[in-house]
């Protein structure tokens, strides 16, 4: 790697560049030029870029087996903001998706049971049936334009991902695109609210849970069927129609009672959840659950990954929070829930340990544990429902469980996806540099060469999802679930179980990468290098 990155600088020094490293981690490296810095072109133009093309080329190769060298750990813990765990006494857990992890029946199961509901309930065509929950279609994070039922990607600037937008299961052409929405930008006011939902005018609505995925296959199924049998159809109806049947499968128990009834086809059984557990306890943690879900199947789950003496474990148990409102509404007293799930009437005056409680709010959970502030860790995977309002109102640290991320970090360590990426950022540094060349026969070239590039980008995005491609990234930039995650969550990974890989002691520190407008140091260069990104020879150390 040393010979090449000197060829590269060298090559950089001759030409009177000035280069940048990559935001991402060992990528090569591109230069920008000053136009004041530019020398006379060669008479040549075709033989001189073509030759600086091959010669960006040969050292990309050279590059990628050191870059193969140092891959991604998938069971590390990412950081967006410092923490150290010396700091965190009480630890808090959301159960679904955090504590407890499902199988691939239960989206079926979701998808199914809410697609039959709109049918006998809401007197859709009997038809959708044909439809199948297809795992491979959506991914979190994802946009839906209420009234025009368009499902789309967004980045962090409120651009849509062109490409990626869904009428029913057919993707709508730029142009379309572009057509409706006056270029690609969707305005603020027509954005999501806060929670990510529609409502008080804004058309977008963003699904940010795992639970969503089916409600976005369904969504699109029944546009395709509508589309396709040319019947007309008021999106906004639909829309509200898949909510509530969606909301139903949960609200009516249809999917509490298949769980129960079925626990291991549809829990994924992890005993390392134990073991983070008891990691904690033994290092004199408290720990709490608040949870959405109700008493008998958490006890169930709990009893089933974790053990019968589950509740010993933690020191409050909440029930039926309704999380986002538990952390808002001041109102709500708890009850408390008897052996036999019968609610009882006494004022609660102490949280005591053993005990499941259901509703109450979070600012008299405060007034009845004390546990304020940034000695409080909270893991969730909503990254709204579960972290937004405890970090920005509370203070509290939170840790977002991303389980997408174990599949993507091993996407991203794969050899064909190193070489494609890394010619791709080399090409865009090439092209960045060679577009002052603007007689006939280098813009020629330089078309050829974005042709290649938009090519290496969808490439690149059908490696994550043929559809909508990466959870968190649109092309270059950032997705708007991104932007969410690294403004609420302190740290963020795939499972509880990577805190078995730490000590209750470590700091957590947020790589730091230059902007756009800095120069990397050598510090910088050797911080994006073994010190700072968890890879995964790092992983026997760890451990």
């Amino acid at each position: 790697m040393a010979a090449a990155a000197r060829s590269l600088l060298a090559a950089g020094r001759a030409a009177g560049r000035r280069c940048r490293a990559l935001p991402a981690a060992g990528a090569a490296p591109y230069c920008t030029v000053a136009p004041q810095q530019r020398r006379q072109p060669p008479p040549d133009m075709k033989s001189y870029l073509w030759s600086r093309y091959k010669e960006a080329k040969r050292v990309t190769k050279e590059l990628v087996p050191s870059i193969m060298s140092n891959m991604l750990n998938p069971d590390a813990i990412f950081s967006n903001n410092e923490m150290s765990l010396s700091d965190i006494e009480i630890y808090g857990f959301d159960y679904d998706y955090t504590l407890v992890f499902y199988s691939k029946h239960l989206h079926t199961l979701i998808f199914n049971a809410a697609r039959d509901l709109l049918i006998n309930e809401h007197r859709y065509p009997a038809e959708i049936r044909k439809y199948d929950y297809d795992p491979n279609f959506a991914i979190r994070g994802l946009h839906y334009d209420v009234h025009r039922a368009l499902l789309m990607k967004i980045d962090a600037f409120h651009y849509i991902q062109l490409g990626t937008v869904y009428r029913g299961l057919s993707v709508v052409p730029d142009e379309e695109v572009i057509a409706m929405y006056d270029g690609s930008h969707v305005p603020l006011e027509q954005m999501s609210d806060f929670y990510g939902k529609s409502s008080q005018g804004n058309t977008m609505k963003q699904f940010m849970d795992i639970f969503s995925l089916p409600e976005m296959t369904l969504l699109s199924c029944v546009n395709e069927y509508f589309l396709k049998n040319n019947i007309d159809y008021e999106p906004v109806h639909l829309y509200k129609d898949v909510k509530d049947s969606i909301r139903d499968v949960h609200i009516k128990g249809i999917m509490y009672r298949a769980i129960e009834a079925d626990i291991e086809k549809y829990i994924c059984y992890a005993e390392q959840t134990r073991a983070v557990l008891a990691k904690l306890a033994d290092h004199g943690k408290k720990m709490f659950l608040i949870t959405n879900s109700p008493s008998s199947f958490v006890d169930k789950g709990m009893k089933f990954i974790v053990g019968k003496d589950w509740r010993d474990l933690f020191d409050v148990v909440i029930v039926q929070a309704d999380k986002p409102n538990f952390f808002n509404d001041k109102r709500r007293p708890f009850r408390k829930v008897n052996e036999r799930g019968v609610l009882l009437w006494d004022k609660i005056h102490k949280l005591q340990k053993g005990q499941i409680y259901k509703q109450g709010n979070l600012y008299e959970f405060l007034k009845l544990t004390g546990w304020r502030g940034s000695k409080v860790l909270y893991f969730g995977d909503h990254i709204y429902s579960d972290l937004a309002d405890l970090t920005l109102k509370h203070g509290w640290r939170t840790g977002a469980i991303i389980p997408e991320l174990r599949s993507e970090i091993k996407i991203m360590n794969t050899e064909k996806y190193i070489r494609t990426m890394t010619w791709l950022q080399t090409l865009t540094g090439l092209l960045e540099h060679m577009q002052v060349h603007r007689d006939p026969d280098s813009q020629i070239i330089l078309e050829e060469w974005k042709k290649e590039r938009k090519e290496l980008r969808e490439m690149n995005r059908n490696f994550f999802n043929a559809q909508f491609g990466s959870l968190f990234r649109t092309d270059e930039n950032p997705t708007y679930f991104l932007r969410r995650l690294s403004r609420f969550a302190d740290i963020y990974m795939a499972s509880l179980s990577c805190l078995l890989n730490y000590e209750p002691d470590y700091t957590f520190y947020p790589r730091r990468t230059p902007l756009q407008h800095e120069l990397p140091g050598w510090s910088d260069q050797l911080c994006t290098g073994t010190f700072r990104i968890p890879f995964l020879q790092e992983t026997v150390q760890i451990k």
